[in-house]
């Protein structure tokens, strides 16, 4: 049997009398507790190697830091500061030992007061850094001028064709470059 749908008057009335469900919150968002949790983490244990790798360069020097490479900052238990491990090239190990009180502060300049307070030296090969770049791209050097560019291949033509011939064309205008 198919019940009838009440009135609008019904319906007001019906809805005025009945307390209804409140409204869902949405959840909070993830960010915010991850926030902190990642801060609590970061006090706990501090910044890593990966920080310190990244900027090494800048914090040392380009001397020391073609010799040394941070790997890991280790931290007691019971709080404090902590000590950092240097890979170091064999026969840099005691030059670096003897630098070691400025290799500290500098450190704990970038870390933070209070991070670090000594160096483990560990010997080893230590990965090459890329050299420091100033930002700008590297420009394409200029072509050479039809006449240069004629004489060289007047030069070559009695070479066959192939990687050898390819290879002293662009070695000889890097030379006539150069001349210029």
């Amino acid at each position: 049997m198919k019940r009838p749908l009440p009135s609008l008057e019904e319906a007001t009335e019906i809805l005025a009398h009945k307390r209804t469900r409140p409204q869902r919150r949405p959840p909070p968002a993830a960010g915010r507790q991850l926030t902190r949790f990642v801060k609590d983490l970061d006090q706990r244990f501090g910044q890593g190697p990966a920080v310190l790798q990244a900027r090494w360069r800048e914090i040392v020097g380009e001397v020391l830091a073609r010799r040394t490479e941070p790997v890991k900052v280790t931290k007691p238990r019971t709080g404090g500061p902590g000590a950092l491990e240097l890979r170091v090239e064999g026969p840099a190990a005691t030059l670096i030992q003897h630098q070691a009180p400025e290799i500290v502060a500098r450190v704990n300049l970038f870390l933070g007061a209070g991070s670090i307070d000594k160096l483990r030296i560990v010997q080893g090969p230590v990965r090459k850094a890329e050299p420091l770049s100033s930002g700008a791209p590297k420009r394409r050097k200029p072509p050479l001028d039809a006449a240069a560019e004629a004489a060289l291949e007047q030069a070559m033509a009695d070479e066959t064709e192939g990687p050898l011939k390819s290879a002293l064309r662009n070695l000889g205008r890097e030379v006539l470059r150069r001349q210029r």
